[in-house]
């Protein structure tokens, strides 16, 4: 496969893991890009390519940035926010703001994994293997990931003591259980899906100031303080840039 400069593609999964996983993704560059800058969306990652094997990718809190080799291809399956954990075999508390190679997750799993990918015809063979390797968990989401599923479907925009109610727990019980199963305490992970959605508004073309409000936020003042937490930069800065993830 040849790419002009870059391309990033998205898959659907089948309904059957449609709960748990958000998509499997594919990203080829033409040429070498020094740093491929991915924003925070609350999401983990299990991500492999051949220069670096597979990794789990965990919720971010900033921005990273990720050199790509001229002709690289990497491959991903993202977990929507709160469900990665019966899939990893480990809390995703675990994995904030760091990359673990998964070989230290999964251990002789993981190897045989990265050899099939190795060995892979294609983009799309890797795409199917990655996704297969996963299989789908056994049990129906419980209260906490519900409540976290909630406030994704929200955009963050969610009282979060409603949601503790809603998983059945006291506010402190549901802000343990969300780290464990995000990574992210409820109010972090809240305004990181207001910033995800805010970010999917600006690529849309939407002007700022309806940005900040259909997003969510008071004002574009507020609105710009957490785009400088969590990229260091002004939202208007972010968006003159030409190599940036669409998301996670």
């Amino acid at each position: 496969m040849q790419w002009s400069v870059m391309e990033y593609r998205e898959h659907i999964p089948e309904t059957r893991v449609g709960r748990w996983i958000e998509c499997a993704w594919s990203l080829g560059t033409a040429a070498a890009v020094d740093a491929y800058a991915v924003r925070p969306d609350g999401c983990i990652d299990i991500v492999y390519a051949r220069e670096s094997g597979a990794r789990v990718v965990g919720a971010m809190t900033a921005e990273r940035r990720f050199p790509l080799a001229a002709g690289a291809r990497t491959f991903g399956v993202r977990f929507h926010p709160g469900m990665a954990g019966a899939f990893l075999g480990a809390s995703p508390g675990e994995f904030t703001g760091r990359t673990v190679a998964l070989e230290d997750v999964w251990g002789s799993r993981a190897r045989q994994l990265e050899r099939r990918l190795g060995d892979a015809g294609s983009p799309d063979e890797c795409l199917d293997i990655l996704r297969d390797s996963l299989g789908a968990p056994a049990r129906e989401p419980d209260g906490v990931q519900r409540a976290i599923r909630a406030m994704t479907a929200a955009h963050g925009n969610l009282d979060v003591d409603w949601a503790a109610r809603h998983a059945g727990l006291s506010a402190r019980q549901f802000r343990r259980r969300s780290v464990e199963e995000s990574g992210l305490a409820p109010k972090h992970l809240c305004r990181v899906l207001r910033f995800r959605r805010a970010c999917e508004l600006a690529a849309r073309g939407t002007g700022w100031a309806s940005v900040a409000g259909e997003a969510g936020y008071y004002d574009q003042a507020h609105l710009i303080r957490d785009f400088r937490e969590f990229t260091g930069a002004t939202p208007m800065a972010v968006f003159s840039k030409t190599r940036t993830a669409p998301m996670g």
